[in-house]
């Protein structure tokens, strides 16, 4: 997270100079549902959202967004081995990962792991010029995780 803020801290004077920037932040469901066994990094999560909407403040007005992505239950590289040593290993992988999400994940209205894809699709919207009204912001790509009809 600090990396974000110092990077944030250098570049978005530039960008307000230019009347154009994107800031995006990648955030983690564990900022809005912090899980019991991980408190310290669901705080720093929801730390992350307050930094951005902070920036955000900063820049409003000026052309320039600030927002954060908030991402679900992802398949990361190798997440199939983190998921088979929790369910049958002898499990195709569409019924692992279904099982996993019915086990250790029930709150995802998704009931699959999100592929990075699907999250950078939401990068890419904030990144164009179709996300120009879209700032301050904790967007969701988080398979219906969160249960909340807002972040």
């Amino acid at each position: 997270m600090l990396t974000a803020v110092r990077t944030t801290r250098h570049y978005l004077p530039g960008m307000i100079g230019c009347s154009w920037g994107r800031v995006q932040n990648i955030a983690s469901d564990s900022a809005v549902a912090i899980p019991a066994e991980m408190i310290h990094y669901g705080m720093s999560k929801t730390a992350f959202l307050a930094v951005s909407r902070g920036f955000a403040k900063e820049a409003a007005g000026t052309g320039v967004t600030v927002n954060s992505v908030i991402a679900g239950p992802t398949h990361p590289g190798g997440g199939e081995d983190f998921v088979y040593g929790l369910v049958d290993p002898d499990l195709p992988w569409d019924e692992a990962q279904r099982a996993f999400m019915r086990e250790y994940r029930p709150r995802s209205l998704l009931q699959r792991l999100i592929e990075p894809e699907e999250i950078a699709h939401m990068v890419v919207y904030l990144s164009s010029s179709f996300a120009s009204a879209t700032t301050g912001g904790a967007l969701r790509v988080d398979g219906g995780y969160v249960d909340s009809i807002l972040p």
